[in-house]
């Protein structure tokens, strides 16, 4: 069973920068393929940012787009989101998510993933 746990959020003023962490443990093969979600009450989980262990392509949502960066450390299990020049719309539950194989074109499409974490909260004050 692959296991997720997200830290890293927190309260930050519009402009500034956070990073997030999600630990993953579990089968390897179970969790090549790594993804940032991000969810606002009331409205749908909005894929962010995805990236594969293997040939490690990288995925963004127009929104973020420049501003946002996935990266991972493989030896420490571990997939980054720095988050630069944060707007308030940005703020939401940030949650990891991971599967064994994604469709490129299914990146950051919920559907695509079956494991997910708790989440961590980033909240954006103009």
């Amino acid at each position: 069973q692959v296991q997720l746990v997200e830290s890293g959020g927190g309260s930050v003023q519009a402009g500034g920068s956070l990073t997030l962490s999600c630990v993953a443990s579990g089968p390897a093969y179970r969790r090549r393929y790594l993804g940032w979600f991000r969810r606002v009450p009331g409205q749908e989980r909005e894929g962010v940012a995805a990236i594969s262990t293997i040939a490690n392509p990288t995925y963004y949502s127009n929104a973020v787009k420049g501003r946002f960066t996935i990266s991972q450390d493989i030896s420490a299990n571990t997939v980054y989101l720095q988050m630069n020049s944060l707007i308030p719309e940005d703020t939401a539950m940030y949650v990891c998510a991971a599967n064994d194989f994604v469709d490129s074109r299914q990146a950051l499409r919920e559907i695509a993933y079956d494991y997910w974490g708790q989440g961590t909260q980033v909240t954006v004050s103009s």
